[in-house]
Order: C-alpha cells, then structure tokens, then sequence
C-alpha cells in the first residue's frame, strides 16, 4: 500500500462504533482498536464507577506509560548491543 492510500475501518471500541482512517492496513488498525478495547475493560474492571472521558483518559495514560517504558528498555538494550559491538 503507498502512502497516500487510506483505508476507513469501523471498529468496535467500549461498545461504541468508531471509523479509523489511516494508511496502515486494515488488520492493524482492528488489532489497535482491539487493544484500546481490551485497556478500557481492563481499567473498567477494576474502577466501574468511572464515565467513559475519565475511562479514556486513564488509558491513554496507561498506554503511554507502557509505551516510554517499552522505550526505555529498548534503548538499555541497544546500549547494551553497541557496548559488545566495542
């Protein structure tokens, strides 16, 4: 797919339809969309009395910091594979 090429998928997030437009395909844009789905019932579970924006905002938060530690764990290891490249 070039990057001017765009697919529009509706997907299913929290009970609540969604339409993503974006260049990546079509599975990856349901994967992503399973995986937000996944965070909110998870942080739903354990916080039922949580309205859906304040849902949202602690999984993005969620998300993010699962992110920049992914981050700082793969530069540990890129340091590590240059120091025994050295």
């Amino acid at each position: 797919m070039s990057d001017n090429e765009k697919n529009k998928i509706t997907v299913d997030i929290y009970g609540q339809q969604y339409t993503i437009v974006g260049t990546e395909s079509a599975s990856h844009i349901r994967l992503v969309a399973s995986l937000v789905d996944s965070k909110m019932r998870e942080i739903a579970e354990k916080n039922p009395t949580l309205d859906i924006s304040r849902l949202a905002v602690l999984t993005a938060v969620n998300t993010i910091n699962d992110y920049i530690k992914l981050q700082d764990q793969l530069s540990i290891i890129q340091m590590e594979q240059k120091k025994e490249k050295d």
